[in-house]
């Protein structure tokens, strides 16, 4: 018999994966009682220009070599699914793994865009999701469409550990330190110290 975990899902480029990845990982597998995160690395985000965006391939090396031998897993499902859309990929994933409790983790960035999603009521009815602070973002997505329309299936912080288990929709907005780094951060950085050689 599989044993059932309680795993997060982060989604996103990782074009690079960082600290700030990290950091929302470690959260909320010590706020939300989660056995492990899996990231899912996009092969190409729908709403992100082509240009700047490092291979696939590298991509996923450079996110397992940021993991270390934390309880991450890196994971290429939607390269193999050939999956574009996040609603698409959780499907499979919960149809797939029944026995897992999943939960979807993004910042209060995405949080904000998310009605610009494929089938985004669809996702909130899909698995629990929890919202991470963004510096510039958090505020604006709490009074934002997707905050709005699924307000009453908002837990209180102090249930933070039940969100795995409760049938969605159910979200929660974990209060926290943001870390202000940023992946575009990070190329605009490398960019520069590149063309100063």
């Amino acid at each position: 018999m599989v044993k059932s975990k309680r795993i997060g899902l982060l989604g996103g480029s990782f074009n690079p994966a960082h600290r700030g990845h990290i950091y929302i990982s470690e959260t909320a597998i010590e706020r939300l009682a989660l056995d492990e995160v899996w990231w899912l690395v996009s092969p190409q985000n729908p709403l992100k220009e082509r240009a700047g965006m490092a291979a696939f391939a590298k991509r996923v090396a450079d996110a397992k070599a940021v993991v270390g031998d934390r309880p991450i897993i890196v994971s290429e499902i939607e390269q193999e699914l050939d999956t574009r859309y996040t609603v698409d990929t959780l499907r499979v994933l919960t149809n797939r793994y029944p026995e897992h409790r999943f939960v979807w983790l993004m910042g209060a960035d995405n949080l904000l865009q998310l009605p610009k999603w494929k089938r985004w009521r669809g996702l909130f009815r899909l698995i629990p999701i929890a919202v991470f602070p963004r510096p510039s973002f958090s505020r604006r997505s709490l009074i934002g469409k997707a905050a709005r329309r699924f307000a009453r299936f908002r837990i209180p912080e102090f249930r933070a550990k039940s969100l795995a288990s409760r049938r969605p929709p159910a979200w929660i907005f974990l209060r926290m330190k943001p870390d202000p780094i940023s992946a575009t951060g990070i190329r605009n950085r490398i960019a520069t110290e590149e063309s100063e050689k």
